[in-house]
């Protein structure tokens, strides 16, 4: 009996200490970012401006600005949780043959920006990033397009979130390879956990959307390997606005390439639905 006792206060001490490690190593799980730029949209052929603007929290943030002669709309692109703007060339390559104008940032703690990451951080960096856009630019909100990639699916439907409560609203919302929060994630990970009570990081995509009525387009691979996939029919099909969904094939971080026209040319239905006042 006393050897049973012990075996099981062992084995509670070890979910204790697995829950704290979990809690206390998120950040480290949840954002990966780079400081060293790798590249420049000049390396391929296109033409940007260094921007340098400031988050609410004082924080000094950096991004490019890729305008196009002929824009259709202007792209906010919130970016995934690796990396920094550097390693993101092939998308803009790609925005920009859909005649998109482009304003990619990096968040706090990212490439050339000052701080740390955290959600607060994040929320507030994209915040910023549309202020540049509709008060430095001068860009009407109704030809914004806002699009978040993964983690930035999280930022992007907070900022969608936040900007409906302003009375203000982009003309539309692309959320790519994204989940309906950090928490579902976390369940599926990690099961046996109490993920809810030990999250830190949340990106609560289908609260932040609640009321949430733009144009979506939502974009995901069952062969995911990060995202499942079913998050993302999930994410789909909670949203209450006009939407469509788009079904690509690879793997988390290249599938939209491995993808080719599949890809393209549902990006550009969207955008012509757009175009067209839906």
């Amino acid at each position: 009996m006393i050897v049973l006792k012990i075996m099981l206060l062992l084995l509670a001490l070890g979910y204790l200490l697995l829950s704290a490690c979990v809690f206390f190593s998120q950040k480290g799980m949840v954002y990966y970012p780079v400081r060293e730029l790798v590249a420049a949209p000049s390396d391929i052929g296109l033409d940007y401006e260094e921007v340098r603007f400031e988050n609410e929290l004082g924080t000094r943030l950096h991004g490019w600005w890729l305008p196009h002669d002929r824009a259709r709309f202007t792209l906010l692109f919130c970016h995934g949780n690796g990396g920094n703007v550097s390693h993101r060339l092939e998308t803009l390559r790609i925005f920009h043959d859909l005649g998109l104008s482009v304003f990619l940032f990096d968040y706090s703690g990212y490439g050339l920006s000052g701080g740390t990451p955290s959600e607060k951080a994040t929320r507030a960096d994209a915040r910023a990033a549309w202020r540049w856009l509709v008060a430095r630019q001068g860009i009407s909100p109704d030809r914004v397009v806002v699009f978040g990639r993964s983690l930035g699916g999280g930022v992007a439907s907070a900022l969608a979130g936040e900007l409906l409560a302003e009375g203000r609203q982009p003309v539309g919302l692309i959320l790519e390879s994204t989940f309906t929060s950090l928490v579902d994630m976390g369940k599926r990970l990690y099961p046996w956990l109490p993920v809810r009570q030990l999250a830190r990081f949340r990106y609560e995509s289908v609260r932040h959307l609640d009321g949430v009525r733009v144009p979506a387009l939502v974009i995901h691979s069952p062969q995911d390997d990060v995202v499942p996939f079913a998050l993302g029919r999930s994410l789909y099909e909670g949203y209450q606005g006009p939407k469509w969904f788009l079904e690509i094939s690879g793997n988390h971080n290249v599938g939209y390439l491995d993808s080719g026209s599949v890809y393209t040319e549902g990006l550009e239905r969207f955008l012509a639905r757009l175009k067209a006042g839906v």
